[in-house]
């Protein structure tokens, strides 16, 4: 076990909560990836988490550098979440979009 894990577990599960709260999963526990690009707002507050995030956790790889905001997700709700992804599609001022829908099941 790593020692940030063992010292800091209770501040972890604060930041992966609040990663949850900031995502306003629907009633299936699922957002969508069209939801996540278009709204900054969730973006920053997300990328924002960083500093806590590095203080608190061992070693986060942050892949990507367009959706940066995404990999900060799937790497730290992975401890206490199972993020699914499914091919989605869904209709959008008669556009029909085809994107990723994220469904998150706890631990």
């Amino acid at each position: 076990m790593r020692i940030k894990d063992a010292k800091y577990k209770s501040e972890q599960e604060d930041i992966i909560q609040n990663i949850i709260n900031i995502l306003e999963l629907d009633d299936e526990k699922s957002i969508t990836l069209y939801q996540l690009d278009k709204d900054v707002d969730k973006q920053k507050k997300i990328i924002d988490l960083m500093p806590d995030i590095r203080k608190y956790f061992s070693y986060i790889v942050v892949k990507g550098v367009q959706r940066q905001y995404l990999s900060i997700i799937r790497q730290v709700v992975k401890r206490c979440y199972n993020m699914y992804s499914i091919d989605f599609k869904t209709t959008i001022d008669n556009k029909t979009i085809r994107t990723k829908k994220y469904i998150f099941v706890r631990k």
